[in-house]
């Protein structure tokens, strides 16, 4: 089985590498040279984009997360049995997944009919993650996506939660994704918005993917194209 692994954090982020260390040796990498976190489903047509190969398996791309993906499968890895972004350092939960750029090379695979996963970790209270155990939430998410059938247009959507230490293993839970506005607070300065909206308290759907994850869990959610 081989993966295409991408991201939007960037080629050198720690989650991409914690991503290729629970896929291990099937994985050919092509994800963005630099970061294009929130970038959407942004694609690159009208300037070229240049390939930086890094070794035999790893390609650095000037472009986005999305154009990874058309790359990937056009050029560098034709048919690849997955696409799996991430591991995003931040919840792509609801409503965030139509500005996550994470969430968007995996919905690129799915309009190509390639079965796509992406991976979002939580981040709670600001503090650090420890990609470790993310690689061995990563591991068993993978584990269990990749060994049942998906439909065709469709891709799986996944958070881990942000644990706090000698917290139990989380379940795997599929569940819907929230249907909730994020948070739109501003605190304003004359003629200037900050954008003061906290990720936390973001309104949710009972059951939903963000309920889900705020709750200790790993919230897997399949989404339609």
């Amino acid at each position: 089985m081989v993966f295409v692994l991408t991201n939007d954090d960037g080629i050198d982020a720690p989650g991409l590498r914690s991503l290729q260390q629970a896929v291990g040796d099937r994985a050919v990498i092509v994800a963005p040279r630099n970061p294009h976190s929130g970038c959407g489903h942004q694609v690159t047509t009208i300037r070229p984009i240049h390939i930086e190969q890094r070794s035999e398996i790893e390609f650095a791309i000037d472009g986005t997360p999305a154009d990874c993906t058309r790359i990937a499968l056009n050029h560098l890895c034709p048919n690849p049995e997955w696409v799996v972004s991430g591991i995003n350092a931040g919840g792509n939960l609801g409503a965030d997944v139509y500005i996550s750029g994470t969430v968007a090379a995996v919905r690129e695979a799915a309009f190509h009919r390639i079965p796509g996963i992406a991976i979002s970790h939580y981040i709670h209270r600001r503090q650090p993650i420890d990609w470790e155990l993310a690689t061995h939430l990563t591991m068993r998410v993978l584990d269990k996506l990749c060994n049942q059938p998906i439909e065709p247009g469709t891709f799986w959507n996944v958070n881990l939660p942000h644990l706090e230490p000698n917290a139990p293993e989380p379940e795997i839970i599929v569940c819907p994704l929230c249907t909730q506005p994020l948070p739109i607070n501003y605190r304003i300065e004359e003629s200037v918005l900050y954008y003061i909206g906290e990720y936390s308290q973001r309104a949710r759907d009972p059951g939903s993917d963000v309920e889900v994850c705020f709750a200790g869990h790993i919230a897997v959610t399949q989404i339609n194209i």
